[in-house]
């Protein structure tokens, strides 16, 4: 094991650090003592750290890069819709020393406690609201506390799992807790991967300040959950699942990461169906019992047919499951009441009623403004006070009431209708470095850190949490309204905790039940992202071929134009309607060239990297880091790279074909990596098939173009009678060089037939297709019939048609029996695509359609 680094002392500071802004007067400085020297903790943290301010900026920069890379984004909500942004990050950590932590860790956990009393409390025998300590209208006049749970129990009466607190240090040093998550809280991801990221800039730093470890605290929070489920799984290994509300969900990146780094699958409302008051999840093996939901959906939206009608993110008769004691939720439904501002600033005796004791941390001072004498008591006294709606989640936005005018308007609007608001006592944040251009910055920070319900019945916090910085005193820190994130680093006074995720060692049952199940919509959403990349790959090749044929210096036959006009159009890479190459070849360029990327009423090269990319979105949790960077690269790469420059309305063929040239070889990365990365689950056999469908209707669209007799009869020959027409059959099917290399440079429509139809040792012959779709394709989970009624769609031998068949055997009766089989093939295909999607994805039986195919 090697030693931890020794902090060198700092006698003469560097001028970057000598030179830093300070804090502003009245808060507190978490830089620096009054006198201007260092805090001990950054004494210590600057100790490790031997290079300059440019060093700096460029750990600045890997931080930026690292996030892009990552993909680690946050949707910003806004009037124009929702948009992801790269997740903010600070380059340096907020440092908290061991004495500090302890008062945090005491007063945070005792708060914990406290408010799942309160829970058992609000939906038990109400003794708070009998005996005057909580005034009934923050219970019964939130729309967080639901009436349909009344007198439900949870598992061992446990209502909370998680908490969440923001605190804040004043400007005499002393932590106040300024609000509280109770329902959902967020950001258990997202801490984890700022740990990831800022650790590894500052591993000397790290070491030297004992800084504690985070794993255990997860571990406990998965081990709390997991033993409650157990009772209701028996002798079965408990399931449990990530609920979240899908990927337009602000927080949904740190939603996949957290289900993949606990183990647990990701699901959504409509991954889950309720049947005799039990929870299952709708796999791709049928329905699987789940025992327990880490919920990030908020209560309201949890169930239509009890809670909120209109939402689509639920699960019909969740409520019902959870009154009959079938589902773990944590946190339980129910108490987002207890988010209220209001609810602060009863505590202090609340805490006395419940627990017997003070409270060890206090709250920011607090008035709601629906007690009479408290509203009339500071009605005149607005200037150092802020103004938080009562009943909105989290308090909602906080206005200050600096102005006159701004404190006489909110007057009116609280004497119109006290309840609806609370006031608070204002606080002076305390200001923590940031790196800004070049040098320290101090910003406003509030702190939120997590306590976790443990097995032992006792609440342990989180060594850590997310610590967020605002531009100024006044602006919000929250992350949809331009705050900032640092790492938070806790530093111990004793050994440091060297947990690991691991459990204990596994049983043979464990390993069985701990297979991860394909969810239906998983499983949906891998079939799309084979078939969007092998669409994705045809277009990049006909694109190719078509910029190709139009910047060739010799005339292609007409056959050839109109052939490619028409697979143009049929794939989307032209709009229908555009005159054809035959009748106005610059027309069609243009239409090619400003099509590649577009995204509406077509479907272009970019819409299938996009609805790649939405495909991969919701794959997070399956897909490997680099298999997502590099879906998300190539769509940007694209976007950018056929931006048109200068004047232009639409890239030149130059600047098209060099970035088609470079997307063929992203994708054959992305092939890569779907192929040879990938576990061989039925998740990874759905995207196989899937791509394998799409491949064999390509095949047979093309070979139905360029083979069959051209629509147009001023074209002559079919296409595959030119030179042109073979090598660009050839280049469309990627195997001009098995057909050169076994026979040389013929154009004999037998040979095309040999190693495009039949030989199934090429990956993109018609036999080699399906023979692989038939191997996948048995794989697939389901009863033999079911199994048997998809082979079905397809021919039982090689690709439907022997080479001896054809012997004598004229080119044109060779053309029109290939044609046939190849409208066989693709109408097989779309019936196959259908049939699947029906049995894995929908759950419904072969057949079971309102319109035949």
């Amino acid at each position: 094991m090697s030693s931890q680094p020794t902090p060198t002392p700092i006698d003469a500071p560097p001028g970057w650090l000598r030179e830093s802004t300070t804090a502003d007067a009245g808060s507190f400085d978490e830089l620096r003592e009054p006198d201007g020297a260092l805090r001990a903790p950054w004494q210590r943290f600057f100790g490790c750290y031997e290079g300059d301010a440019a060093e700096l900026d460029q750990r600045a920069a890997l931080v930026a890069q690292q996030i892009r890379d990552d993909g680690i984004t946050h949707n910003v909500y806004s009037e124009q819709g929702t948009a992801a942004r790269p997740w903010s990050l600070e380059l340096l950590p907020f440092l908290i020393d061991a004495q500090a932590w302890h008062r945090i860790e005491r007063g945070v956990a005792q708060r914990a406690r406290l408010f799942d009393a309160m829970l058992r409390d609000a939906y038990g025998a109400q003794r708070l609201l009998r005996d005057g300590l909580l005034p009934p209208a923050l219970v019964f006049g939130n729309p967080g506390f639901l009436r349909p749970l009344m007198g439900v129990v949870p598992r061992q009466g446990l209502h909370l799992h998680i908490v969440a607190f923001d605190l804040a240090r004043g400007p005499d040093g002393h932590w106040w807790v300024v609000s509280q998550r109770t329902q959902n809280p967020s950001g258990l991801g997202y801490v984890m991967q700022n740990r990831l990221i800022v650790s590894r800039l500052f591993p000397d730093a790290f070491r030297a300040l004992g800084v504690q470890h985070l794993a255990a605290t997860y571990r406990r929070l998965l081990d709390t959950v997991e033993s409650l489920a157990a009772q209701l799984a028996g002798s079965a290994a408990p399931r449990i699942a990530l609920l979240t509300p899908g990927p337009y969900n602000e927080t949904y990146v740190e939603h996949a990461y957290l289900a993949q780094y606990l183990g647990v699958p990701l699901v959504e409302g409509g991954d889950l169906t309720v049947r005799d008051d039990r929870v299952f999840l709708k796999t791709v093996l049928g329905l699987e019992p789940v025992h327990a939901l880490l919920r990030r959906l908020d209560d309201d939206f949890c169930d239509p047919l009890e809670l909120r009608s209109d939402s689509a993110l639920g699960v019909p008769g969740l409520v019902q499951a959870v009154r009959a004691g079938q589902v773990v939720m944590a946190n339980a439904l129910g108490s987002a009441f207890l988010e209220s501002p209001a609810v602060q600033g009863f505590l202090p005796a609340i805490g006395r009623a419940l627990l017997g004791e003070e409270l060890e941390m206090p709250s920011l001072p607090t008035w709601w403004c629906g007690e009479k004498a408290a509203w009339l008591g500071v009605r005149d006294a607005l200037a150092d006070k802020v103004v938080r709606p009562t009943h909105l989640r989290g308090g909602g936005q906080v206005t200050w009431l600096d102005a006159p005018d701004e404190r006489a308007k909110w007057t009116a609007r609280i004497d119109a209708d006290p309840d609806a608001y609370t006031l608070q006592g204002r606080l002076r944040l305390s200001q923590t470095p940031t790196w800004r251009a070049g040098r320290l910055a101090p910003r406003p920070a509030v702190l939120r850190v997590y306590a976790i319900a443990g097995t032992d019945g006792c609440w342990h916090v989180l060594p850590g949490g997310m610590t967020r910085v605002a531009g100024s005193e006044t602006a919000s820190v929250s992350m949809q309204r331009g705050g900032s994130s640092l790492d938070t680093w806790v530093m111990s006074d004793a050994p440091v905790d060297s947990f690991s995720m691991l459990p204990q060692r596994l049983r043979v049952d464990d390993i069985v039940a701990r297979r991860r199940p394909v969810a239906s919509r998983a499983g949906e959403n891998l079939f799309w992202l084979g078939r969007y990349t092998e669409r994705a790959e045809q277009l990049v090749r006909l694109a190719r071929a078509t910029l190709g044929l139009i910047d060739d210096d010799v005339d292609a036959p007409q056959s050839v134009l109109g052939a490619v006009s028409e697979l143009a159009q049929l794939h989307g890479l032209a709009p229908w309607g555009v005159p054809t190459l035959l009748q106005a070849p610059h027309l069609f360029e243009r239409a090619v060239l400003g099509g590649l990327d577009a995204d509406e009423g077509t479907t272009s090269v970019g819409f299938n990297l996009r609805a790649l990319a939405r495909a991969a979105e919701s794959l997070r949790d399956r897909l490997s880091p680099e298999h997502w960077r590099l879906v998300r690269a190539m769509t940007d790469d694209f976007t950018q790279r056929v931006r048109p420059v200068g004047a232009g309305a639409l890239p030149s063929l130059t600047q098209a074909l060099a970035a088609l040239d470079h997307l063929a070889v992203q994708l054959a990365a992305v092939t890569g990596a779907q192929t040879d990365r990938m576990t061989r689950d039925h998740g990874w056999r759905l995207l196989t098939t899937g791509r394998l469908i799409e491949r064999l209707l390509g095949l047979a669209q093309q070979w139905r173009e360029l083979v069959a007799a051209p629509q147009d009869a001023r074209a002559g020959d079919p296409a595959v009678a030119t030179a042109a027409g073979v090598d660009l059959l050839l280049e469309l099917a990627d195997s001009a060089i098995t057909y050169r290399a076994r026979y040389q440079r013929r154009a004999d429509l037998l040979a095309l037939v040999d190693l495009l139809v039949i030989d199934d040792t090429n990956p993109r012959a018609w036999a080699g297709v399906l023979r692989r779709l038939r191997t996948e394709l048995r794989k697939l989970p389901g009863d033999d019939p079911y199994i048997e009624a998809l082979l079905a769609r397809l021919p039982a031998q090689g690709a439907g048609i022997a080479l001896e068949e054809l012997r004598g055997a004229s080119d044109a009766e060779i053309t029109g029996r290939l044609s046939v089989l190849a409208d066989r093939l693709i109408d097989g295909g779309w019936q196959l695509a259908g049939d699947i999607g029906l049995h894995y994805f929908a759950h419904a039986a072969v057949g079971d359609t309102l319109l035949s195919v």
